[in-house]
């Protein structure tokens, strides 16, 4: 990546926040990263799940049923382990060690996820996240999509200096464009730090910017502010405060020790978000009929090898 422009402004952080620790599917540890921030600051994200860190024993790993979507995209990042998906689309695919499965539920879909049955019976590290992309009205009945996004096509930038490595999974930085196809037009990607290192990044005018630390301390913008493991930063920009229509050019991160974080930004919809369970819909009466649709079977169903 170039070396940062030193005039270049740079985004102020507005908050940094301790995510919430809580269970999903049929009991798997996550961090809710997005739970403490104000949702004005986060569209067009919905949440984002840090899954693990945990090494499961032999007969400890777990995952989710069956379950409905409509009217958002699921991110499913894996880091360390091994996962198995599957929908009533006809999508799937193993993912493992910095594979990436993009789901577009769209107009609706039932999908599952579960660590294959060797690893169930075997244990092992279980590490990844979970990101939801809020859709906007015009694309929430689209039809649905399934990405298998394997680690070897992310990708890999340095910082200028070597200290940190980048791996860019979806849109553009620094005029690179990740393999992710989005529907939404967002950035996401995985840095690491090493100790001591400063990582600048430019960053679009009209995308929010979050930045949440999966391990390791260190610091976030120009004024250094301290941030660690299980954090999310906000910075400023558009889309952040009513009537902000400009923002800096570039955010900055720091390490103390190895830091790694998940970095993300999107241009914010500006629509009404309804969100209840497994739906993102704009108004309740949209939720009701996609609660109806399901109970109907209208959202598909369960392969009959798989049911």
């Amino acid at each position: 990546m170039p070396e940062p422009v030193v005039a270049a402004p740079e985004r102020a952080v507005l908050a940094v926040e301790t995510a919430p620790s809580g269970f999903e599917g049929e009991g798997f540890p996550v961090r809710r990263a997005l739970a403490a921030i104000k949702p004005a600051y986060l569209d067009p994200f919905v949440m984002m799940d840090q899954m693990g860190e945990i090494d499961y024993a032999a007969g400890e790993p777990k995952g989710t049923s069956w379950h409905p979507h409509r009217g958002f995209e699921t991110v499913t990042y894996m880091i360390d382990g091994v996962i198995d998906h599957l929908d009533s689309n006809g999508g799937g695919g193993t993912i493992t060690n910095g594979d990436t499965q993009w789901m577009t539920a769209g107009s609706g879909i039932l999908h599952k996820e579960a660590p294959p049955e060797w690893l169930v019976q075997r244990g092992g590290l279980f590490h990844g996240i979970q990101l939801w992309v809020n859709l906007p009205g015009a694309k929430k009945m689209i039809a649905p999509k399934y990405q298998d996004i394997g680690g070897s096509s992310v990708v890999l930038l340095s910082s200028h200096d070597g200290g940190a490595l980048v791996r860019l999974i979806a849109g553009d930085l620094a005029g690179n464009v990740g393999p992710g196809s989005t529907q939404t037009p967002i950035t996401l990607l995985h840095a690491t730090l090493s100790p001591g290192a400063r990582l600048v990044m430019p960053w679009r005018k009209d995308f929010n910017a979050l930045a949440y630390a999966l391990s390791g301390r260190g610091t976030v913008g120009a004024e250094r502010r301290p941030f660690h493991s299980g954090q999310l930063a906000v910075f400023d920009g558009f889309g952040n405060r009513p009537g902000l229509t400009t923002a800096g050019e570039s955010i900055t991160i720091s390490a103390k020790d190895t830091l790694d974080v998940i970095v993300l930004g999107g241009e914010p919809i500006g629509e009404p978000v309804a969100h209840h369970g497994p739906f993102v819909m704009n108004c309740r009466a949209e939720l009701v009929q996609a609660f109806e649709d399901f109970q109907a079977g209208r959202l598909g169903a369960i392969p009959a090898e798989h049911a």
